[in-house]
């Protein structure tokens, strides 16, 4: 690293510093104000027109099957009416003078929307209508991230309620009170912090230049809850590196801050609904060492050239802004990677090896670090599970958290939720590096073994750890528009988002039929270190083994190469 950079590296620290001071501030007071959000006994009255409308008793709980039930139906009407809006935009004359979406596109990026992914295969400004951006894929950037909250709600709720039937809530009302209590507040404040730095806000569909059209829309509403609700996709195709969407330094602090904020408040959330906040420290400290991890490798890798295009230019400044810097950058990537919002600031494909092969791996944790909104938390509470098993065997005593054991269904659900991920990245991977049009679609290539053909492979494999995952990012070298990618990758989206979801629901109701347990000598600790350091063992040991092989193949052989 050259004394050139130092300036750089310094300001970089400082907006880390900047972002950890914030989220610190923040932490009690959201997470406490979310932890009352879900328990108040008062609607709103915006709230009760909508549960009138809709015929819902918003007093009523709701047993895992029907909570299940309901967020699949409603997720359906959300596919089937964003697929519709993008294939009529054109009849509909929703601005622009753009024709209606293909019908691979608009299923893909239906599909993408509604579960929080934002795997965007298609050019924004020259695919999108004007309207189609609010009325559908902004509706469903607060409609994806509340459902996700709800069901992390209604996981915590398994470990609180003792319900014969094994309800666990209502999904209608966490749903709404999601989106009117949290995200809708959150979201104003940060567009107007954006607008004060200068992210644009119109419905204009942009203007011409001495360099051609350039396209505008209303970027400071969608940016905020892209990035507070970990979407991720953007009304620009630059993303989070257009400066319209991402003007300045400051600008990049505000939405990392909007990236981390909600998944980590989440913790504290959980620990005041269990009624011991200890416990949600416990799982933040193994989110802060994940996240602290990756992040290390990647600002370092990153910090020094490496590869012919970094050795010549002096610096690792292929694909990142010159605003941000490669510390920033880094900073951002390892937030985007480490929750579900795949938005980015920079060119990932131009990461060197350790570097993209680390935001890969922070995908592969299964995102938990500090995850998705509601995602996160609901996910580490599985490898809760799944650590408090391993420690029951360890000691040969029947394995409990929180005061409910861990019984054989319990741990199965756990585990099925857990391999759900790992065999839609590894099959998705394989059938299509079997394909021969997959060599086409890359945009490395090579005879086998060369660093060309590693790269290759990588690209490939983000691409389904990033659908798998609902991440949306992605190496942006690799073509994906033919209709196998559309469909695999959005089944990808549809098996990784409900899948889970279906299963951890499910596990929530097991342990609401269940009567609390009091602790005995016997009973492991979970909010000390020694859990920490289990709950953390278990993390990178699941990822290890599932994904070492593969990254052997790419990333890792290609730093090695």
């Amino acid at each position: 690293m050259s004394a050139a950079a130092l300036p750089e590296q310094a300001a970089a620290a400082l907006q880390l510093l900047f972002v950890l001071a914030v989220l610190a501030v923040a932490y009690v007071p959201l997470g406490d104000y979310m932890a009352r959000v879900y328990t108040s006994g008062k609607d709103l009255a915006v709230e009760r027109v909508f549960y009138k409308a809709a015929r819902v008793d918003s007093k009523a709980e709701q047993t895992w099957q029907w909570y299940v039930l309901s967020l699949l139906g409603f997720s359906l009407v959300g596919v089937l009416f964003l697929y519709a809006l993008q294939r009529l935009q054109g009849v509909l004359h929703l601005g622009g003078g753009l024709a209606g979406v293909s019908p691979a596109v608009a299923f893909n990026t239906a599909v993408s929307f509604v579960t929080n992914t934002n795997w965007q295969s298609y050019t924004p400004e020259t695919t999108m209508a004007v309207w189609t951006q609010p009325l559908g894929l902004a509706v469903q950037n607060f409609l994806s991230a509340a459902v996700g909250m709800a069901v992390a709600i209604a996981v915590v709720r398994g470990f609180v309620h003792v319900r014969a039937g094994g309800e666990i809530g209502n999904f209608w009302v966490d749903l709404v009170r999601g989106t009117v209590r949290v995200l809708l507040p959150l979201s104003a404040l940060v567009a107007v912090i954006l607008l004060t730095q200068g992210v644009v806000q119109s419905f204009h569909t942009g203007f011409a230049s001495a360099q051609g059209q350039v396209a505008l829309g209303p970027v400071a509403s969608q940016e905020a809850i892209k990035e507070l609700g970990t979407n991720g996709g953007g009304i620009l195709a630059a993303n989070s590196a257009h400066p319209f969407e991402n003007p300045t330094p400051f600008a990049n602090a505000v939405e990392i801050i909007a990236i981390l904020l909600i998944p980590v408040s989440l913790t504290r959330t959980f620990g005041t609904l269990v009624g011991d906040r200890r416990q949600g420290l416990a799982l933040l400290a193994v989110m802060t060492v994940l996240f602290g991890g990756i992040l290390a490798v990647t600002w370092i890798s990153e910090s020094f050239p490496s590869g012919k295009a970094g050795t010549l230019a002096g610096a690792m400044t292929e694909g990142k802004e010159v605003r941000f810097g490669t510390a920033a950058s880094a900073l951002f990537a390892t937030a985007t990677t480490g929750t579900s919002t795949g938005a980015v600031n920079s060119a990932h494909e131009s990461y060197s090896a350790l570097g993209g092969g680390a935001l890969i791996l922070n995908m592969l944790f299964g995102e938990v670090a500090p995850g998705g909104v509601g995602t996160g938390l609901y996910g580490i509470l599985v490898l809760a599970v799944i650590a408090v098993f391993v420690g029951g065997l360890l000691v040969g005593r029947t394995p409990e958290y929180l005061g409910k054991k861990i019984r054989q269904r319990e741990i199965t659900l756990a585990a099925l939720s857990v391999l759900v991920m790992p065999v839609l990245v590894l099959v998705g991977t394989a059938v299509s590096l079997v394909l021969p049009a997959t060599l086409a679609a890359q945009g490395n290539g090579g005879s086998a073994g060369t660093l060309g053909s590693l790269h290759g492979y990588s690209e490939v494999l983000y691409a389904y750890a990033s659908a798998s995952n609902n991440n949306g990012s992605a190496f942006g070298g690799l073509t994906v528009t033919s209709d196998w990618f559309q469909a695999s990758l959005g089944v990808c989206m549809l098996l990784g988002r409900f899948l889970p979801i279906v299963l951890v629901l499910a596990l929530a109701g097991s342990l609401a039929s269940q009567q609390h347990t009091p602790p005995t000598a016997g009973t492991l600790p979970t909010h000390r270190s020694l859990f920490v350091g289990l709950l953390l063992g278990v993390v990178l040991l699941v990822a290890a083994l599932t994904f070492f092989p593969a990254l052997a193949l790419g990333p890792i052989a290609e730093a090695l190469g």
